[in-house]
């Protein structure tokens, strides 16, 4: 029987697990990136990206197969990428005491990123014009064929990452111990996912006991506890001085989580429903919050440690408006 003790362990447990993980695989990834001599951009937005968002991708992925709550994975991944572009260089700025961007991270990934939410908020709508389900219109169909869409959109984005490789000439690097980094990195993704397990179990747990959709902890605790690995690789970027990889991290790891971990449920369960009127008014939010990271990051080229404190802030009025519409106070998201 869930208990609302053990829905806390879970969740400490699972946040814990990736948490230590996340600095093994951002140590790693480092290291492979240098070794095999891709640009800082490339290593922070392709290699870190993907592997600091693999906690986002197992929580779509488990969520569907051994849960059966899509939406609960949605929430999750939808309310880590709010975290990771408030919190996480709002964080970073202020450990690396400001935080340098360039012209690639503000104009190229920004916008790259800004384009996902786009194709993922119209694979939604086709499933809701082309695929209904339901009685309100507002609950729609992910089907295998739609789930192609934001990937086929990834794989563009990749190809434009790597181009940059051909043009960059990486610097002399010591030998790395190539099999032993990869193991590292495999292991580190194994207890990952054991974390995002214990944190799902915890949202469902919270569920029962307190009578909170599912949702509202994915949003929160789930999404805040798959963040971890994003937080530990771009807050170590920002202490070394690499503000360029810290940021790019940020941006390549939602464009991941929206463009892969969503769908990647959809390719492995088959056609899946999501509430519409759920995931549209979060996604609005998601808007928001990445127009403030960009104000904030293209004043100078720079964010500074005054200019992270509205993101923080930001950030706090979203979890205080998931509050409100657990309680009934709001009601902008229908499905809470």
């Amino acid at each position: 029987m869930a208990s609302l003790a053990v829905a806390v362990v879970l969740a400490l447990a699972g946040s814990a697990a990736v948490w230590a993980a996340g600095g093994r695989l951002e140590s790693a990834s480092k290291r492979l990136g240098a070794h095999y001599g891709f640009p800082p951009v490339v290593q922070g937005a392709v290699i870190a990206a993907v592997g600091s968002s693999f906690p986002e991708l197992s929580s779509s992925v488990v969520a569907v197969l051994l849960h059966g709550d899509f939406d609960l994975g949605v929430g999750a991944i939808v309310g880590s990428a709010v975290f990771n572009v408030l919190v996480i260089p709002g964080w970073s700025a202020l450990r690396g005491e400001g935080l340098r961007a360039d012209r690639d991270v503000v104009y190229k990934e920004a916008q790259f990123y800004m384009l996902a939410v786009a194709v993922l908020l119209l694979t939604f709508s086709f499933g809701v014009i082309y695929y209904p389900a339901g009685t309100d219109g507002l609950v729609a169909t992910i089907t295998r064929p739609l789930a192609l869409v934001p990937v086929a959109m990834y794989g563009v984005y990749v190809f434009i990452q790597f181009q940059d490789v051909s043009d960059y000439d990486a610097p002399g690097v010591d030998d790395v111990r190539v099999r032993r980094q990869w193991l590292l990195l495999l292991a580190s993704l194994a207890v990952i996912l054991l974390g995002v397990e214990a944190l799902l179990r915890a949202a469902l747990d919270l569920e029962a006991v307190l009578g909170v959709p599912s949702t509202v902890w994915g949003v929160t605790v789930v999404a805040a506890g798959t963040s971890l690995p994003d937080a530990a690789v771009s807050v170590r970027a920002a202490e070394s001085g690499r503000g360029p990889t810290s940021l790019a991290n940020v941006l390549g790891s939602n464009t991941f989580d929206l463009l892969v971990a969503v769908p990647a449920a959809v390719l492995l369960a088959g056609p899946t429903e999501i509430d519409f009127g759920t995931a549209v008014p979060m996604m609005g939010f998601l808007t928001v919050a990445t127009l403030g990271f960009l104000l904030a990051t293209r004043t100078d080229l720079e964010l500074t440690a005054r200019e992270a404190l509205p993101l923080f802030g930001l950030y706090g009025a979203f979890v205080v408006w998931m509050a409100l519409e657990a309680l009934g106070v709001t009601a902008f998201v229908p499905g809470v």
